[in-house]
């Protein structure tokens, strides 16, 4: 399973995405996610951009409809050309076939797309008294991942504590993506569930999303290239 470093384009124009992306040699093509904040207000021209510029792009989304819903989101999506896409899996198995079918191409061909568990943000006691989820928080995840490999789906978005039991459940090849990934001497900032870039590959995560590690480092071509080193070994 190829692994990979995964930067946020968590930016509130283009124009400072650009401004990101110069601080990278002509050769260095980092993969880029791009999320609601950029989405909304540049549109998805800027995938195609990206796209054009050679960059692998994650499109972090997130959808959570009604099946017939999400089928057709994502069928337009999957003329955009990005390598990676999300849903949430708790829309349930039969929307994630959903999403699976309107992904897929005439041709056969489809993006990866990958389903999420809890978010990164979201706590145990948290799941417990406001979503009233009394599983632990592997429990849920644990099941949650199931569901996505049963509706077919290349994978899922979990913490990377989580990481390595996805894997013995799911098996070697199911993709285990996992934000919250920090430095060792960086704050956790909004992140309740996180770890070192060289830990997360020691559990077993085959992509990180390392966000403002990278981009609010005062050297953010250093940072990314610090957090390469640490997770491909």
């Amino acid at each position: 399973m190829p692994r990979d470093v995964i930067i946020p384009l968590d930016f509130s124009s283009a124009q400072e995405v650009y401004d990101f992306l110069a601080l990278f040699p002509p050769g260095e093509k980092p993969y880029v996610k791009t999320g609601m904040e950029l989405i909304y207000s540049e549109g998805f021209g800027i995938v195609l951009e990206l796209k054009r510029r050679g960059h692998k792009v994650f499109l972090d989304l997130k959808l959570h409809d009604i099946p017939n819903t999400v089928k057709k989101a994502m069928a337009a999506l999957s003329r955009m050309d990005v390598d990676l896409t999300n849903l949430h899996a708790g829309g349930t198995i039969e929307m994630m076939k959903a999403a699976l079918e309107g992904l897929t191409r005439p041709d056969g061909t489809r993006p990866l797309v990958i389903a999420v568990t809890q978010l990164t943000s979201t706590s145990e006691e948290q799941m417990r008294n406001e979503l009233l989820i009394n599983a632990t928080m592997e429990e849920t995840v644990l099941r949650y991942a199931q569901n996505a490999k049963t509706a077919g789906l290349d994978g899922v978005v979990c913490s990377p504590l989580e990481a390595a039991r996805v894997k013995e459940v799911c098996g070697r090849d199911f993709i285990a993506l996992t934000p919250g990934i920090r430095f060792a001497e960086n704050d956790v900032n909004d992140q309740a569930r996180i770890m070192t870039p060289a830990k997360a590959r020691a559990a077993g995560s085959d992509y990180i999303v390392v966000g403002r590690p990278i981009t609010a480092a005062s050297d953010p071509l250093a940072a990314y290239r610090r957090c390469v080193k640490e997770f491909l070994g």
